[in-house]
């Protein structure tokens, strides 16, 4: 049987094409750093490395990396099915293939109904995508579960957060559960980094529920906050007892616009 193969949908756009330039841009943004935290899950930006790359690349060098992953990210190109999980196949990016878990994907999906197999909401979507080169490049030889969240009742997202740590509880390996997510968009750099700081105050206490009513309640167009939401609560419920911002910046930080920017925030949950 052939095994599918997800080719790159924005390499040469959101990052480098060529292999060494890609790894030599990863590894500007990944210095080591002096202490590791042990995490349970963490939120990492996924615009295009110019603007973003930095804040993805701290959150990654701060951390234990395993060698085990639940990656949720959102839908931004509207295809596939509301939860869509792939629960075998390879992801290639310019620095290799990297294997999808059969036997995780298969365990969370057989635990959750709303789990589909579904290939089409991950072919051209890139938050996901855009996370491989870290892991690539520190971790070298992993596996991951691919989930892409096009959710947004709160019951759903708890109830994937609540799937995940079920299945994770009952695994000997450690599995880091990586929410991506970009936060407030096309705003004022002033608006944004308010904005922000509302949804982050939720996130920083462990309130999954409390992010979900913030963000809706304050027009935060925070397009993970439904992955974040999931990841919150399967770390709590793994036992997490506290957050930290590792680092917070905007795209007017980069690219010097301040009248209209996105935030990025990377975030360690352990």
């Amino acid at each position: 049987m052939t095994t599918y193969v997800r080719e790159p949908a924005v390499a040469g756009r959101f990052y480098p094409g060529r292999r060494d330039e890609l790894l030599r841009e990863v590894r500007a943004y990944t210095p080591a750093a002096a202490e590791k935290i042990t995490a349970l899950g963490c939120i990492a930006p996924h615009a295009g490395y110019m603007y973003s790359g930095h804040v993805a690349g701290a959150v990654y060098s701060h951390l234990e990396l395993p060698k085990s992953y639940v990656i949720l990210c959102p839908n931004h190109t509207g295809m596939g099915e509301p939860l869509a999980i792939m629960t075998s196949g390879r992801w290639r990016t310019p620095l290799g293939e990297a294997t999808v878990d059969n036997a995780l994907g298969t365990a969370l999906k057989e635990r959750l109904d709303l789990l589909s197999e579904d290939v089409l909401a991950h072919h051209n979507e890139h938050a996901l995508e855009v996370q491989l080169p870290f892991l690539q490049a520190e971790v070298g030889d992993f596996t991951f579960v691919p989930i892409v969240v096009g959710v947004s009742r709160f019951e759903v997202l708890e109830q994937l957060g609540q799937t995940i740590a079920e299945t994770l509880g009952e695994q000997s390996r450690k599995t880091l559960v990586v929410a991506s997510s970009d936060m407030n968009h096309y705003e004022s750099d002033a608006v944004t980094r308010v904005k922000d700081h509302k949804a982050l105050e939720k996130v920083l206490a462990l309130d999954p529920a409390g992010l979900f009513d913030v963000v809706h309640r304050e027009g935060i167009s925070m397009c993970g906050y439904g992955p974040s939401v999931a990841m919150l609560t399967a770390a709590k419920q793994l036992g997490a007892t506290t957050a930290q911002l590792i680092k917070y910046a905007t795209s007017g930080d980069i690219s010097g616009d301040r009248d209209m920017v996105v935030g990025y925030a990377g975030v360690a949950v352990s």
